[in-house]
């Protein structure tokens, strides 16, 4: 592999005397603005590396336009052409992926460049969903098989798979990732303007700020492919060129093989001059542990809580939801598709919920109902009184596995969770009735009647989606207006977001419940507290005057 010297239009370039040999000095701002990169080199050698077996993953989903397809086709033309490919140099694999995975040449293939580029030209975007996970899966079982020539594990070839993605990705990624990279698979994930940071570094191998890169549009992709180019050389030298003194680097210097680079503390942004560092977005660099929301502010941050909540003394927790209760169920899914790790963290996802609840029986209660091809109320509204005892439940619910039936989820949930029998306040009460659906896939029976007989007895409705959940179902289970109660995440653990949101909607407005709480300065107000001040003082009224009355008798008798 030979690694040609690259001038991107932000570096610049000047001698220096350096060791036995003059060496030229090459720094530049990557696409982030995340780091500076200085490279050394005698301009009299190019350095060459072993092999490598390298797949690239081009994500072509409907979202990437076709004139944003065409730079990423160009992308991958330029790394190729400065990489030495042959047999027993670097082999070179192309998959595309949407909704489906389509290989577009394996490892086994294509020897010779302009083999590969005729075949990269001829590259038709498949224009569907993001499947990402899918198009790590096919690399990890197919790409990177001996059959389909990648080389066996023995000979100690890397193997390197590059994921360009512009999107979220519709699958969950995080499992089949860590798979991959345990199998012995190198992930670099390349997101492009619309990418998600979280799947980003779920995908990545680690470290992550050498694998993980932003790149904020389509027109930058072909400068970010220069640099990436030297990631793929990874030419062996033991110099630490943070020792020499002449970095000046603000904060950190890292050596790299080829030279150094500037790196900042968290919170801290590197400058364009890629060594000062300034405050940037704290609350993205450090555990702030705000309840709700943490806002950045220069050289620090501050905690805010949704509309309607106090934050607490502590400056970190906000009130709960004490303005008025509800009637809480939720309905989560215990099917086949969900696995065991993944239930575990459905139910951190629920006792996060509950923390947030002002749990008595005169405030709000809380039911569970866990379904798969059948259902099972793991606790009804009226068995526990404390948010503590609730989550120790919820601790000891036991997967269920099977089928997807959420329309019997919907039937049992209203037929009998929300029943009087079971716990649920007398509609007399006017608590609000709140029932949360969390589903990772397709129902396999209709969910229509009763989604819909749910939401006309005056049950609230919210779902939760994950993963392969189908949109259309989960539209059509929550109420409306349904992006008010209607939420998606792409992969269990990042589903977390969610609770914030929820916390905004299911706590009840100020005035519901059994207690309507009025202004005082209100007209009518006014005359309600005349009229039962007056009604509370005329029978204490009628009493003295009656004795009154009967001690005048007793005097005048007596006479």
């Amino acid at each position: 592999m030979s690694c040609p010297l690259f001038f991107p239009p932000v570096w610049y370039i000047h001698l220096q005397p350096l060791l036995r040999f003059p060496l030229t000095q090459v720094c530049g701002i990557g696409a982030q603005r995340s780091s500076r990169l200085c490279l050394y080199f005698d301009p009299e050698i190019r350095g060459a590396t072993g092999p490598l077996d390298i797949v690239f993953v081009i994500d072509s989903s409907r979202s990437v336009r076709p004139f944003e397809f065409e730079t990423m086709r160009r992308f991958l033309i330029d790394i190729i052409q400065n990489l030495e490919v042959g047999p027993n140099a670097t082999r070179v694999g192309v998959i595309q992926y949407s909704s489906q995975v389509q290989n577009i040449f394996s490892l086994k293939t294509f020897f010779k460049r302009a083999d590969m580029e005729k075949a990269i030209n001829s590259i038709v975007p498949l224009a569907q969903g993001t499947m990402t996970g899918l198009a790590i899966q096919y690399a990890m079982n197919l790409a990177f098989t001996i059959q389909e020539g990648a080389r066996p594990l023995h000979k100690k070839i890397p193997r390197v798979a590059v994921i360009v993605t512009d999107g979220r990705p519709q699958d969950r990624v995080t499992e089949v990732a860590a798979q991959a990279r345990n199998a012995g698979i190198e992930i670099y994930a390349v997101g492009i303007q619309r990418a998600d940071m979280n799947s980003l570094r779920a995908m990545a191998s680690h470290p992550l700020e050498e694998h993980v890169f932003l790149v904020e549009s389509f027109d930058l992709i072909q400068q970010f492919g220069k640099q990436f180019q030297d990631k793929l050389c990874a030419i062996d030298a033991l110099i630490n060129y943070c020792s020499f003194g002449n970095h000046s680097c603000q904060h950190k210097c890292v050596s790299i093989p080829n030279g150094y680079y500037c790196r900042c503390n968290d919170g801290f942004t590197l400058q364009a001059d890629g060594k000062a560092c300034q405050a940037s977005d704290i609350c993205n660099g450090i555990d702030h542990g705000c309840e709700f929301k943490c806002v950045s502010t220069p050289g620090s941050y501050r905690c805010v809580c949704p509309e309607g909540q106090q934050l607490h003394a502590d400056g970190k927790t906000c009130s709960k939801c004490k303005s008025g209760h509800v009637d809480l169920v939720l309905v989560i899914d215990g099917s086949k598709s969900v696995r065991p790790q993944n239930f575990e963290l459905v139910k951190q996802f629920v006792n996060q919920i509950v923390d947030f609840l002002d749990v008595s029986p005169h405030g709000t209660r809380v039911g569970l109902v866990q379904y798969s091809s059948r259902v099972r109320t793991e606790f009804p509204l009226n068995q526990y009184e404390t948010a503590e005892d609730i989550k120790k439940a919820v601790l000891k619910v036991e997967y269920m596995e099977k089928g997807t039936m959420t329309g019997l989820a919907l039937k049992h949930m209203l037929e009998h969770s929300f029943s009087e029998a079971e716990g649920a306040r007398p509609f007399s009460q006017n608590i609000p009735r709140i029932g949360l659906v969390f589903t990772d896939g397709r129902s396999q029976d209709d969910i229509s009647e009763w989604a819909r007989k749910a939401k006309e007895s005056g049950i609230t409705m919210f779902v939760v989606g994950v993963g392969k959940a189908v949109e259309e179902e989960l539209r059509e289970i929550a109420s409306e207006p349904v992006e008010q109660h209607f939420s998606y995440s792409a992969d269990f653990s990042t589903m977390t977001h969610i609770v914030d949101n929820l916390k905004v909607n299911i706590c009840p407005e100020e005035g519901k419940g059994e207690i309507e709480i009025r202004s005082p300065c209100e007209c009518e107000a006014l005359v309600q507290f005349q009229s039962n001040t007056v009604a509370s003082l005329t029978r204490p009224l009628a009493q003295m005057t009656a004795r009154l009355e009967d001690l005048e008798n007793q005097i005048s008798n007596k006479k």
